[in-house]
């Protein structure tokens, strides 16, 4: 989740265990504690690739966590020794290690058992979600104002709590609506991935891989037809096949489990993680090699401009989510035109 969602989330628990002892600094003490296993992003692990596939790595580790909060709650209760070294370590544990498992439920993917296995990505939260991080943050301003405001707290806590349980059983329920589609179109075997549209629950994205397509599923809750648009973007298997063997190709495709779309523009080779952002706005797209001739030349992995988002494309999003727009075509994130489809 983001910087923002995270420090609220330290903060109320922070301020739920050690608000009427500490004060106002508790709140403070969580939101840095909050963002603490962030603070990866500032290291250069030498390539793009590697930048983008490390993150959420050791310092999200629930191996490595663990054990660091023994260490920093040691260190807490001698600084302020009023707080029980008992307190200060379910105040520093329940911090650090509910901020990955919070991660893992979006879709970016969060190595919660580095060095071991494959980073868990839920995709059931968008990467911000105001609905879960308002209550928080109200929980948060009320104990500013009247600490220790200890109903509010626990209040936010539960409220974002089950917002995110309402995610996983949102989710599911759009899995068991596109199945049967997607049986139809002979994907019932492809891997899929359903996760929700940006910044709410109730518009759903659903991508689901062939070897030579990709189709794409825009669904939701207040939709107000029950049929299904599919629609097919291609794939290029000799493309991807070309560069396998490169060790960040190798890496990106253990990092996204084969979400990835690859394109040839010029004599160069880029690798685009589909399962971020919406088609036209993906936020990672990386240079991998250039191919001239019979040649393949690996080149240091770097991420191309992020593109940007038109503003029009929000009002497009709610019009959507809201039902108004029966039909969105994300190859040109607009309705299709009249007598036509996606």
């Amino acid at each position: 989740m983001d910087s923002i969602t995270q420090a609220a989330l330290g903060a109320s628990i922070a301020g739920a265990i050690a608000g009427k002892t500490l004060g106002r600094s508790a709140l403070l003490t969580g939101a840095l504690l909050g963002t603490l296993p962030d603070l990866d992003v500032v290291i250069d692990y030498g390539s793009a690739v590697a930048n983008f596939t490390q993150h959420r790595g050791f310092s999200h580790s629930l191996f490595i966590l663990a054990p660091l909060s023994l260490l920093i709650a040691w260190c807490l209760w001698r600084w302020k020794p009023q707080l029980s070294y008992q307190r200060w370590l379910a105040l520093v544990a329940l911090i650090l290690i509910t901020h990955p498992l919070l991660d893992s439920f979006t879709t970016y993917g969060t190595q919660l058992f580095w060095p071991l296995g494959e980073p868990v990505a839920i995709h059931s939260i968008f990467i911000i979600d105001p609905l879960y991080t308002l209550p928080l943050l109200a929980g948060c301003l009320a104990f500013l104002f009247r600490p220790p405001a200890s109903n509010a707290l626990l209040g936010g806590l539960l409220l974002s709590t089950f917002y995110l349980g309402w995610s996983v059983a949102a989710q599911q329920a759009i899995t068991a609506r596109v199945k049967p589609v997607l049986a139809e179109a002979g994907l019932a075997e492809a891997p899929v991935m359903v996760q929700p549209m940006p910044f709410n629950t109730i518009l759903w994205r659903v991508t689901a891989l062939s070897p030579d397509r990709r189709v794409e599923i825009v669904t939701g809750f207040l939709d107000k037809q029950d049929e299904l648009v599919l629609e097919a973007f291609p794939r290029n298997p000799q493309l991807a096949s070309l560069v396998a063997d490169l060790p960040d190709v190798q890496r990106l495709e253990w990092f996204t489990r084969g979400f990835l779309h690859y394109e040839k523009h010029g004599h160069q080779i880029t690798a685009t993680d589909i399962r971020l952002g919406i088609p036209g706005v993906h936020p990672f797209t990386f240079a991998l090699a250039e191919n001239t001739g019979n040649d393949l030349l690996p080149l240091a992995s770097n991420r191309l401009p992020r593109p940007s988002l038109d503003q029009a494309t929000l009002p497009v999003l709610w019009s959507r989510m809201t039902g108004e727009m029966p039909v969105l075509c994300l190859a040109t994130l607009a309705a299709p035109t009249q007598g036509s489809r996606c």
